[in-house]
């Protein structure tokens, strides 16, 4: 009695009672499957491409490779963006020179520029997008943070 005649009568059928069966079709079509898996596992990835936890404009980069490009900086990998509780409104990004691969900071490249993010920072920082503007009265780098709650009327400081 085929398996799907078991099932139409109601019987309950364990799987191994279903692999001791010794059909020839059976065993057919189970090699051909063990092997499409295989073949499958084998040319698919498993992980995913992993997402940048921030953002950087192509003018920021700019900005970043010029001042990377200056004599205090020499020898510097890239930026080390970070937070610190400051400003009158909790939290404030700070920007540093990375002259060595910090541990266990979160490593990311945007156009051409590495970026190290601080492991206390990255739950405050995922998701904003660093920008460089210019204008009339200010040069600065500027931070759009979807998980910020709130901003002080300046703009140097942020909660969550």
């Amino acid at each position: 009695m085929s398996s799907s005649a078991l099932f139409r009568l109601g019987k309950n059928v364990s799987v191994s009672a279903m692999t001791r069966c010794h059909t020839p079709l059976l065993a057919a079509t189970r090699a051909q499957f063990s092997a499409v898996a295989t073949e499958q596992e084998s040319s698919k990835p498993r992980r995913r491409k992993r997402l940048d936890p921030i953002i950087v404009t192509e003018s920021a980069a700019i900005r970043i490779k010029e001042l990377l490009a200056g004599d205090s900086a020499a020898g510097a990998l890239g930026i080390r963006l970070g937070v610190k509780r400051r400003g009158c409104n909790g939290l404030s990004y700070t920007l540093n020179y990375a002259f060595e691969k910090p541990e266990k900071d979160e490593e990311m490249e945007a156009h051409g520029v590495k970026v190290f993010i601080e492991p206390m920072a990255l739950f405050n920082v995922v998701g904003t997008t660093m920008d460089w503007e210019e204008s009339e009265l200010a040069s600065e780098f500027t931070f759009k943070n979807p998980n910020a709650k709130g901003e002080c009327g300046c703009g140097e400081s942020f909660n969550v």
